[in-house]
Order: structure tokens, then sequence, then C-alpha cells
């Protein structure tokens, strides 16, 4: 329960909100189902089902990021009746290929473009779009990331590619040879966050 509630915590600092609140808006807006969201973005229904429940974190791959923010944009332009429910399975099929940088309407605001050479951020059969902005935000250059953030980032990233125990033994084959790289996966793969927050401080400052 605390690695989840932590894993929800860094999903909100990364996208703003759980993606799991952004998988529902989507599937009850386009009736979808999690596994047909799932073939649309193009990631597993596997992965996608960790990712909602917070056993993952992150989104890794851009491509599918790109979709999803496609699929949010469409989601928000159906609830606004800015599109007709029969152009949605041929704007889905339109997303499947889509590529770009992942952004979040910052309101419900839908406005109708003129029609023109001039790109919109999404468009629809109906010649309407909806106002997007940099989603999720970027941190501020200037203010580097706290020392817990930073040891945050590691322990996802170990947790990412092995389970504990995996790690455990990892270290444990390393430990003859390599004592340091051994106390290092276990900072940071298998033990707690205070440990990893010890170790960095110590080998950083």
């Amino acid at each position: 329960m605390e690695q989840t509630a932590h894993n929800l915590q860094q999903q909100v600092e990364l996208y703003g909100e759980p993606l799991g609140d952004v998988v529902r808006r989507i599937t009850g807006a386009l009736g979808l189902t999690q596994g047909g969201l799932a073939q649309v973005i193009g990631l597993s229904a596997p992965m996608l089902s960790q990712l909602v429940s917070a056993q993952r974190v992150k989104i890794g791959n851009p491509a599918v990021v790109a979709r999803l923010r496609s699929v949010s944009e469409l989601a928000d332009l159906a609830v606004a009746g800015g599109i007709e429910p029969e152009h949605i399975p041929q704007e889905l099929d339109g997303i499947r290929a889509a590529t770009g940088a992942y952004t979040r309407p910052t309101t419900a605001q839908v406005r109708r473009t003129a029609p023109g050479p001039t790109p919109t951020p999404f468009a629809s059969p109906t010649g309407l779009a909806v106002e997007t902005s940099s989603w999720p935000a970027q941190p501020d250059a200037a203010t580097p990331p706290s020392a817990r953030a930073v040891v945050r980032e590691l322990q996802d990233l170990f947790r990412a590619v092995a389970s504990a125990d995996e790690i455990q033994r990892a270290a444990a084959a390393a430990a003859a040879e390599s004592p340091a790289v051994a106390e290092l996966l276990l900072a940071y793969g298998a033990g707690r966050t205070a440990d990893a927050l010890a170790h960095y401080e110590q080998h950083h400052g």
C-alpha cells in the first residue's frame, strides 16, 4: 500500500493526476474498454493495467504518450459535444499512428476553427479543436531536484526493471568482487527510501 501511494504521488507530480483518472475519463467519454484503449495507444493491456493501478509509474514510450494525448483530447472534445459519436471510431483509427508531445487540455474550452491551412492542436471532422498547453508541466530548470526526488527516481528505475528478489540475488552475486556495486543495488533496488537517501547523501555529498 505504501508503494502504491508513493507511485500515485509520482504520477501526480509527472502528469498532474493519476494515470488511472486519465484512463477512466477517456474510457467513459469514448465508450472504450481499458483493453480497447490499450490497443489504440499501442500499449499492452497488462502494462496499461499496471499503470492504472499504480504498480508502475511512467509511460516509457514517447509514441504511446503522444497517442494518449490525442485520445485524451478526443475525449474532451466528445464530452463538450464537439464531435458526433459516429466520427469517433475514425478518429481513433487515425490516432493509432499519431506522434508528438503530450499536451493536456487546461480547461474544457472548445473553439470552432476557421477552415484554412493553419494546423490546430487537435482537429476533428467537425472542424472543432481543443485548446491545449504543455502537459505535463516541465520543472523550473533553475531549481535542482531535491535529494529525495533523485532517490525516488532511482528507486523507480530499479524497480521498473527487476523485482526486489532479483536485485537481492544480483547483489549477492556481485558482493564478492564488487561490494560497492552490491551495496548500490540493495540500497536503491531493495531497501527503504531512508536507507537509499543516506547512501545517496554519503556518496553524492
